[in-house]
């Protein structure tokens, strides 16, 4: 997929999964009269004299005018600097802060034109949301914070309470059901924070830089435990971050944002290889080349020649792919879950890919990787 310019609507592509939630047009003006400024200015000198215009009246337009979709099961990364408009945009997502203008639209409503009881009925029933902050309850314990929203909902006592005690096996933390929130790590509760917001089976999963707070190596942890998470109930995700190698390790998609306006969108391939401007690529620059890139990005059509008898999926990364093949072995064949092939990989195609990537900044042009 190329890279999908800010202002224009996504493209739909048939033989991706179908799109869960759309963004359109989405505007949050901070400031005395914000509708009213908003709907004084024009957008026919384009977004920037509009922004222009709305600043001008001593407002401040934190959102300005973002579009994007998101697919079913997909992991979509919102990712920019401090300030640069992401968590609101997450949050004018879940009407948690509601937007100046602009649609949300979601398996065929628009959540901007619910009343509170459906929004209300949304968050409990559709939606799951884990912050920075872990916000547990002190005074419950381990399997009861957990358990507490399906109270909200009236589950009955011994189903919520097996519900609850599923879903923190499946973060790891079995044997601590009884334990308190003091008696636990940052890590143990960052996990008792995402065990309940999964305990509704929410068909939208909103994240907000949940990771951040943590230690390096507990966040890493973390990261690893968030994709194995996912590997197994694949949720449609949309995951706010700054930390752009954060990004890298789970995103399907990214959307890079600066100054509330969407730069870029992409998968992590089109940032490094085609970055927009020099504000993407700086995002890219120190970044390991063979941590973004997979195995499909360097993917050529034919069978393996000569065959050995190693497949490897899509999406793995050349770092892995490395880590388990010499290519003085041969080529490697590239398959999908269901067993058909897409192509090989080969040393030249990987040489390909790997040097088109480091001459991005060169000018270089845009080639598919050579067989």
């Amino acid at each position: 997929m190329q890279p999908v310019n800010a202002a224009a609507s996504p493209i739909d592509e048939p033989d991706l999964a179908p799109v869960k939630l759309s963004c359109r047009a989405l505007w949050k003006v901070f400031g005395t009269d914000p509708e009213q400024v908003l709907a004084n200015t024009s957008d026919t000198g384009g977004r920037q004299s509009r922004i222009r215009a709305i600043r001008e009246a001593g407002h401040i337009p934190a959102v300005s005018d973002v579009s994007f979709d998101v697919r079913e099961g997909e992991i979509f990364v919102l990712m920019g600097l401090s300030g640069s408009g992401k968590s609101t945009v997450l949050r004018c997502l879940s009407r948690l802060v509601e937007a100046t203008a602009g649609d949300v639209l979601f398996e065929g409503q628009n959540l901007v034109e619910l009343d509170d009881k459906a929004m209300i009925y949304m968050r409990r029933h559709k939606m799951g949301m884990v912050f920075q902050s872990f916000g547990l309850l002190p005074h419950l314990t381990v399997l009861e914070n957990v358990a507490f929203p399906l109270k909200i909902q009236g589950v009955p006592l011994r189903e919520r309470l097996d519900r609850a005690r599923e879903f923190v096996s499946l973060v790891g933390l079995e044997g601590r059901d009884a334990a308190m929130p003091d008696e636990l790590s940052g890590g143990q509760q960052q996990r008792v924070g995402i065990a309940r917001s999964l305990a509704v089976n929410p068909e939208l999963w909103f994240l907000d830089e949940p990771f951040s707070a943590l230690d390096p190596l507990i966040r890493g942890q973390m990261q690893d435990e968030f994709v194995r998470l996912q590997s197994q109930l694949g949720k449609t995700i949309v995951f706010v971050t700054h930390d752009f190698l954060e990004a890298l390790k789970i995103a399907d998609r990214i959307a890079i944002m600066k100054d509330g306006q969407v730069v870029q969108i992409g998968t992590p391939a089109d940032l490094v290889l085609r970055p927009a401007d020099d504000y993407v690529r700086s995002f890219t620059a120190d970044v390991p080349l063979v941590r973004v890139l997979k195995v499909s990005d360097a993917t050529v059509p034919g069978p393996v020649t000569p065959e050995t008898g190693l497949a490897v999926a899509p999406e793995t990364t050349l770092e892995d792919l490395f880590a388990m093949h010499d290519f003085n072995a041969g080529d490697v064949s590239v398959r999908h879950a269901d067993g058909t092939v897409m192509g090989r990989v080969t040393s030249s195609s990987v040489m390909s890919i790997l040097h088109r990537a480091m001459m991005r900044d060169h000018g270089s042009k845009d080639e598919r990787p050579g067989g």
